[in-house]
């Protein structure tokens, strides 16, 4: 334990069967100094943790699950980094809670289970709030949908913001796509040289590659630090035949091969380092030479049993024990929106279909959207949960306008967006009959 810690006000012994957990009193990040009392520490099994309380606090808890996953040891300043971006729900009068998770790396139960925990731990310190809100940003959204299936008791509602909520089998197909086509078209990750290995374990567990490695390899094939009119004429071919064949914008492609590649090699060795990835039916296309794509890319099948590991951890029931409202940025450069899609149908094949409202705006980033939006959407959820009446959109958009007043970013609802079913923008996995 931190001589910090063991200097801290309070340590606490929880009685057997339940968290030993110990935190200290923290100063609360520039904005919500005046506003909040903050406190930071760390669970039974190591997660960290900060927790955020209004001075004038509705009595009211946002619990929230990060995105990632991060790869990097976790320390209390991730936290930080998580309270500032949403820091308009402790303007709004709800304490906050975020944990670091116990460690780095995939592991959507694990998460979950971490993020159950700090609720607990919040009301062993602090007693039981009126209402307990789960919220899940990203990566975490996928968490946070998991948790509320496997303790939707402990929560009133949930708020999914740009969440990844086609589960770990169908959330990175499209990574696993770039993964093979980048190597066809650039052949430099790995280098003919090196020690080849099969792409969809993203990179050897011994590799020494580092993301600056990757960056400079991506550079030197599709010059994508370049200005485009600077880049070479093979080099604009090679990027044009890669964003048409893999649904991400190019201001996001070596944050997506990153993820394809490192992320990949995490999540591998959490499957028993076997494939839960498939493109061997994939017919790619968009390109100037499909049929030569299709003869050279490296093709893969998954493993039955690294398939079934994924979906168990990862993938979702559709089963919601409390109102959720998810929102999405139509043109979110890393979640994909078809994402709410896959979600969609599981809720609606679950029976569930009255117990979700999805919400689409026209912003064109991922992991910050407009606070005005934010403060609607948790404003919206409270009053679900006490009426027990389903909101639709106009009352989430009508509730921006009223939260315009306090907070910024503005209202950028699109009424009328459906997302496209997922495998309209990602190739499908099975040949066509």
């Amino acid at each position: 334990m931190h001589t910090s810690i063991h200097r801290a006000a309070c340590v606490v012994l929880a009685l057997a069967g339940t968290p030993l957990w110990a935190h200290e009193t923290a100063t609360c990040p520039a904005g919500l100094e005046a506003v909040a009392q903050c406190y930071r520490g760390s669970d039974a099994n190591g997660a960290k943790y900060w927790i955020a309380i209004p001075r004038q606090w509705n009595h009211m808890l946002v619990v929230h699950a990060h995105g990632g996953p991060r790869l990097s040891q976790a320390t209390n300043d991730n936290n930080v980094e998580d309270l500032e971006r949403f820091a308009v729900t402790v303007r709004q009068g709800f304490a906050w809670a975020g944990s670091t998770y116990r460690r780095p790396g995939y592991g959507v139960k694990m998460a979950a289970e971490d993020t159950e925990n700090l609720r607990k731990i919040f009301i062993e310190r602090f007693g039981k709030p009126e209402r307990t809100i789960l919220h899940g940003q990203s990566w975490g959204g996928n968490v946070a949908a998991k948790a509320v299936e496997l303790y939707g008791g402990s929560y009133d509602g949930v708020v999914l913001t740009n969440g990844m909520l086609a589960g770990g089998t169908l959330n990175y197909l499209h990574r696993a796509d770039l993964r093979a086509v980048y190597q066809y078209y650039c052949n430099n990750h790995p280098r003919p040289e090196e020690p080849q290995y099969p792409l969809w374990m993203g990179l050897p567990e011994n590799s020494q590659l580092k993301s600056k490695d990757l960056e400079a390899r991506a550079n030197e094939c599709l010059g994508l630090k370049l200005p485009a009119a600077q880049r070479s004429a093979e080099q604009q071919r090679k990027l044009r035949n890669i964003l048409a064949v893999v649904p991400v914008p190019e201001r996001t492609l070596l944050s997506h091969l990153t993820w394809a590649t490192f992320t990949f090699r995490d999540l591998i060795k959490r499957v028993g380092g076997k494939n839960p990835f498939d493109n061997r039916h994939v017919a790619y296309r968009g390109t100037d030479d499909d049929a030569a794509l299709n003869r050279g890319v490296q093709r893969f099948d998954a493993d039955p049993s690294a398939l079934a590991q994924l979906a168990d951890d990862s993938d979702l029931s559709g089963k919601l024990p409390v109102p959720v409202i998810t929102l999405h940025a139509i043109d979110d450069p890393t979640a994909l929106v078809e994402y709410e899609d896959v979600y969609r149908s599981k809720v609606a094949a679950a029976g569930q279909s009255g117990r979700l409202l999805q919400t689409f705006t026209r912003e064109h980033d991922h992991s910050k959207l407009s606070d005005a939006e934010y403060a609607a959407v948790f404003n919206t959820l409270l009053q679900w949960t006490a009426s027990g009446k389903k909101p639709s959109r106009a009352d989430v958009d009508a509730a921006c306008a009223r939260a315009e007043a306090q907070f910024q970013g503005g209202c950028h609802f699109d009424l009328n967006y459906q997302p496209k079913a997922l495998f309209e923008r990602v190739p499908p996995r099975k040949p066509a009959n």
